[in-house]
């Protein structure tokens, strides 16, 4: 299929993508919010959103739940584009916007404590995740066709009839290549690579990118990994495997949210493992869970089970109560996943 036709956005996209692009190209003062533990494909894309309404001379900030990861600052256009929660800038920015754009999620526990900053009529989502029960705002494009927000993020862009700018480029890159795990993942698609050529066009360095999101770590984090893999477990017959980190080894180790990305990878890739998981203790007494699947076994169906979601190959859920409460059920449940 010819490039152009790659790129030509569906129309069962398009549509809904129109209708949030009047409202937002109608604003003064917008808000971008992403789910809690931002990861790169909703901190890419607040990035590429942001860069992309100030160049049309409309104010953006980022307000998050939780802190924007640090991993992935250097995609930011400038870095007080961001306003940490509960700081001056994040509750003048919360009182004086007129919009309000949900990124990478629609759900509202997935944006926590935010989800009573968001005034209904004035809330719009995009979002590549299937759609929950519940949906934050009024205005909602929610399409798991997309291999990521990026990709919508890109396709809003170009519906403006704008060129996409370099620092958006690089957000919706980052976006990209973080949630197709560097188009590895089956959300891989023809199309999103045609979507990344053309981002890279805009004079993306994939080197850099790679270098800045896999090729560099303090030690902490290989010291967690360490500790990680001690604690893997196996259950054959039913094609199951899990990791644990306790609070108090997070702790005493100094591991952030970002330390954590990318470990349960280790455990996906044990040979016959159909479904993985890591469980993580937090300091306040629950327990985040995250499910990965290699087979058949829809993970997203089995995190909803226990309040969370995200994809069919790629979810969590944060689960009240501590590893040795919350791992027994969870497990009873992965074995019947499959």
């Amino acid at each position: 299929m010819p490039t152009h036709e790659l790129l030509a956005v569906p129309e069962s996209r398009a549509f809904p993508l129109r209708r949030v692009l009047q409202r937002l190209l109608a604003a003064r003062r917008v808000v971008l919010v992403t789910h809690v533990g931002a990861d790169g494909d909703g901190s890419g894309s607040q990035a590429a959103v942001a860069a992309w309404l100030e160049a049309r001379g409309i104010d953006a900030t980022i307000v998050n739940p939780t802190p924007f990861p640090d991993l992935f600052r250097f995609v930011l256009h400038r870095q007080d584009v961001v306003a940490d929660l509960g700081t001056p800038e994040a509750e003048a920015a919360l009182a004086e916007a007129d919009l309000f754009l949900v990124l990478d999620t629609s759900e509202p526990a997935r944006v926590g404590v935010l989800a009573e900053h968001l005034p209904r009529d004035r809330t719009l989502v995009v979002d590549h995740h299937p759609a929950g029960s519940e949906v934050v705002g009024d205005t909602a494009v929610q399409d798991p066709s997309a291999g990521a927000t990026g990709e919508m993020v890109y396709d809003m862009i170009t519906l403006a009839g704008d060129a996409v700018p370099r620092a958006s480029a690089l957000g919706a890159y980052v976006a990209i290549v973080s949630d197709t795990g560097s188009f590895r993942y089956s959300n891989t698609t023809p199309r999103i690579h045609a979507v990344a050529a053309e981002l890279l066009a805009r004079g993306i360095d994939p080197e850099v990118v790679y270098r800045r999101l896999f090729a560099t770590a303090p030690l902490r984090r290989l010291e967690l990994l360490r500790e990680a893999l001690a604690s893997l477990r196996t259950d054959p017959q039913s094609r199951i495997a899990w990791m644990t980190v306790r609070a108090d080894t997070a702790s005493r180790l100094g591991a952030t949210g970002e330390d954590f990305d990318g470990l349960i990878e280790h455990v996906r890739s044990i040979e016959g493992t159909e479904v993985a998981m890591l469980f993580r203790e937090t300091e306040e007494g629950a327990t985040k869970v995250s499910f990965r699947s290699n087979g058949a076994a829809d993970v997203n169906r089995l995190a909803r089970r226990f309040g969370g979601g995200g994809h069919v190959k790629a979810a969590g859920a944060l689960i009240p109560g501590g590893i040795d409460e919350v791992t027994p059920p969870v497990l009873a449940a992965a074995r019947t996943a499959g």
